[in-house]
C-alpha cells in the first residue's frame, strides 16, 4: 500500500483549484494541534470548540480572499490565529464587568465596579501592557513567537518547543535573547515600566 501524503501547500493549491475536500484533509490535519493549544489557553471545552470552529472559518476567508502568503508554516499561521481568537475571547470576557456569586464567593451585586483599583491605577497598567507590546512588537520574529506564547499565553517552555518544532534549548534561547533586547530598548528608550 502506497500512501502519498501532500504537504500543507498541494492541499491548498488543490483547494484554491476547486477541491472543496482539501480544505477539510487540512483542517483535519492539523485540527488536533488546534483543538489541544486553544483548550489548554481557555480551560473550557465548549468555549474551546467555539475558538476552534472561529478560527478555522477566519482562516478560509483568508485563504479564500488570497490573503494568505505561503510560507511553509501553514501550522504557525493556523495557531496565531487560534492565540489571536483567544485573545479576542478573553478581551471580550474582560469587558463583562458583571460575576456571580459562585465566581465572587458572595454577593457583591453582580458587578466589579467595588473592587476595582481607581481610573488611575487602570490607565498606568494599559499605558505599561502597550508599551511592553510595542517592544515586544519590535522583536525579531522568532523572539517575538516565544515571548507572546510564554507570557500572554502562558505556555510552558516544553509546550513553546513543541509548537513551533525547535528544542527547549532552542525556545530558552530565544527567550533569552529576547529579554536582553527588550531590556535594551528599554534603555534606549529611558522607559519606566512600574
Amino acid at each position: 500500500m502506497n500512501v502519498q501524503v501532500l504537504s500543507d501547500q498541494v492541499l491548498l493549491n488543490q483547494y484554491l483549484a476547486g477541491d472543496q475536500s482539501a480544505i477539510s484533509q487540512l483542517i483535519e490535519r492539523h485540527s488536533h494541534r488546534v483543538r489541544d493549544y486553544i483548550r489548554m489557553l481557555v480551560k473550557d471545552e465548549e468555549v474551546a470548540d467555539d475558538i476552534f470552529q472561529e478560527t478555522f472559518i477566519k482562516a478560509v476567508r483568508v485563504i479564500d480572499d488570497g490573503r494568505y502568503a505561503d510560507n511553509g508554516k501553514f501550522l504557525s499561521w493556523i495557531l496565531r490565529i487560534a492565540h489571536n481568537q483567544v485573545i479576542d475571547h478573553f478581551r471580550a470576557r474582560k469587558q463583562d464587568k458583571t460575576v456571580n456569586e459562585a465566581e465572587a464567593g458572595y454577593d457583591v451585586l453582580g458587578s466589579l465596579r467595588f473592587t476595582e483599583g481607581n481610573v488611575e491605577d487602570a490607565l498606568v497598567s494599559e499605558q505599561i501592557e502597550r508599551d511592553v507590546r510595542g517592544l515586544v512588537e519590535l522583536l525579531p520574529a522568532e523572539q517575538r513567537e516565544v515571548v507572546m506564547m510564554r507570557y500572554f499565553s502562558g505556555l510552558s517552555f516544553k509546550e513553546i518547543a513543541e509548537q513551533t518544532d525547535v528544542s527547549i534549548n532552542t525556545a530558552l534561547g530565544r527567550m533569552r535573547y529576547a529579554l536582553i533586547n527588550l531590556r535594551r530598548m528599554i534603555r534606549e528608550k529611558n522607559m519606566v515600566l512600574c
